[in-house]
């Protein structure tokens, strides 16, 4: 056939290779156009650039809806379904073809045709990276061309015959849609297929922040449409809580009491997504709004934050179950504690070589019935002959009360001393290498110190390593004041060590703390008199 030229376009020429079918189809504003599409360079050897047939998936554009290549609109109407048709076009409607070409191979790899690029322009992408990736088309863009253009249009579809996505629709139709996919949504809940529902939800709030994005703020239609997408939210943020995707939820939840700061089932779906990733200040705080926002939800709230107590409990203990476990396996922990078995072996060596010669001793005291006081001395001086100078200080100011303790006693609390001093050690590393200072991990690992710095103060407590307990704790009082159990492991160390100032401002401030305590603090001030007494008559013998 010979070539015609499209009555409003002089620069495009058509040739029709083979003819269609039917009458001239209509083409409304939204028709789905479904067509293959050739793309030769007009040269001598017609080079083929883009080949749909290859790709092994036809193209489709929406008439009326801004496609890049604008020209394509008008040769697809003007053909018929199964016609195959030429089409030859001026360089000036074929500047932006480069894009659209790299567009549409993305999409044949599978890949996303936005993926990577700034949000600017089309040509402000390809000046940014200086390329389209693709040789052919790089130089299409650098010197534009007339292309040909050889297609086959295979179907045209009903506006209203496919599942129109918000683009393609009008406000009217948007506005529509939204309760129908509203309802959609809450019978799938009902049938517990969650994550269907959550997409319908989700799809109606696009649809009516596309509407409202195009409203004057402030206007009352604005505001209209911002209440109608609360319950869409809430009801996502509910689906989300249910397939357990927390953060999901309290993104959303903090974008809409963002924008209404009264809204009390945000308060509380978002307080249950803070304490299910175990936000608990976060949780606690949202709680307390809900509290203060409607007072008849207070049983409800009560018995949420006593749940939140619960579950903070027993992921401490977990966390500090992990921690053992990690020390147990760590090369550090199995040292000490080879160590500890080590020096245990020893002692009861010094042990069996010595007994001869202490069961002389004591059996030569037995004869003198008048040395009672002498031989209560001499067995104290026994007692610490292997132990450090605190532990020296202290069993001789307590005098003969404190008795040895046999390796077989004192394995186990070296053990466990070394047990805490790597849990500590492994705390310090977390804190000071890997966590910010200002985050919340910083803050668990210090809840975690306090426990393990308290018993690491009773094992050297029980060792009779005094000063070290002493240290140990003044340190721990000046991040937490007021300690019950600190104060009264330093006022017992201050009690052996014959502190008596120290000792009894500890345990006057015991008594302040809890005055419960009061007969405990009695008894312990006893018992440091005597203790001081028999000092002073041992110093003056």
């Amino acid at each position: 056939m010979e070539d015609t030229y499209l009555l409003d376009m002089p620069t495009v020429k058509k040739k029709i290779l083979a003819g269609g079918t039917g009458p001239m189809p209509h083409f409304p504003s939204g028709t789905k156009v479904v067509f293959h599409f050739q793309t030769l360079l007009d040269d001598f050897e017609r080079t083929v650039i883009d080949d749909s047939r290859l790709a092994k998936r036809p193209a489709e554009i929406f008439v009326g809806k801004m496609f890049k290549m604008e020209v394509w609109e008008s040769l697809l109407t003007s053909m018929r379904v199964g016609e195959v048709a030429e089409f030859w076009c001026d360089a000036v409607h074929t500047g932006l073809y480069p894009i659209v070409s790299k567009g549409m191979r993305l999409i044949a790899q599978g890949k996303d045709p936005l993926d990577g690029q700034r949000h600017m322009c089309g040509l402000g992408n390809m000046f940014h990276y200086h390329s389209t990736g693709y040789p052919e088309l790089d130089e299409l863009m650098r010197t534009p061309q007339p292309l040909i253009f050889i297609m086959e249009l295979l179907q045209v579809g009903d506006p209203m015959s496919y599942q129109r996505e918000s683009w393609l629709m009008e406000k009217d139709e948007k506005m529509r849609t939204v309760p129908l996919l509203h309802f959609q949504g809450n019978s799938l809940v009902k049938m517990k297929r969650y994550e269907e529902a959550a997409s319908k939800y989700k799809e109606a709030v696009l649809l009516l922040k596309v509407v409202q994005s195009r409203e004057m703020p402030g206007d009352i239609d604005y505001i209209n449409l911002g209440r109608m997408v609360i319950p869409l939210e809430l009801n996502y943020c509910q689906c989300m809580l249910e397939l357990e995707q927390y953060y999901e939820v309290i993104e959303h939840a903090s974008e809409l009491l963002g924008k209404h700061k009264d809204c009390v089932k945000a308060y509380y779906k978002r307080a249950k997504a803070h304490a299910a990733v175990w936000n608990e200040k976060e949780a606690r705080r949202d709680y307390n709004m809900v509290l203060n926002l409607d007072l008849t939800l207070a049983g409800l709230v009560h018995r949420e934050l006593r749940e939140l107590s619960d579950r903070m409990k027993e992921k401490y203990w977990e966390e500090k179950e992990q921690y053992w476990q990690k020390l147990d396996s760590s090369p550090r922990g199995r040292e000490v504690e080879e160590t500890s078995e080590a020096e245990a072996e020893e002692e009861e060596e010094e042990v069996e070589e010595g007994g001869g010669d202490k069961g002389e001793e004591c059996g030569s005291m037995k004869n003198d019935a008048g040395e009672d006081g002498r031989r209560g001395l001499e067995s104290a001086s026994v007692a610490v002959k292997d132990e450090g100078e605190d532990g020296r200080k202290g069993r001789a100011c307590q005098g003969g009360e404190g008795r040895r303790q046999l390796p077989y006693e004192r394995e186990p609390l070296r053990r466990s001393l070394g047990k805490f001093r790597e849990a500590m050690e492994y705390v310090d590393f977390l804190q000071y290498k890997l966590v910010d200072q200002k985050g919340e991990d910083w803050q668990s690992l210090e809840k975690v110190r306090l426990p393990l710095t308290l018993n690491l103060s009773g094992c050297l407590l029980e060792l009779h390593q005094y000063q070290q307990v002493v240290e140990l704790n003044t340190k721990l009082l000046k991040k937490h004041r007021g300690n019950f159990k600190a104060v009264y492991q330093r006022a017992r160390a201050h009690s052996a060590l014959c502190n008596e100032d120290q000792a009894r401002n500890d345990y006057l401030k015991l008594e302040r703390l809890d005055p419960k305590f009061q007969p405990v603090v009695r008894r312990e001030l006893k018992k440091l008199g005597e203790t001081l007494r028999l000092r002073h008559g041992q110093q003056k013998k």
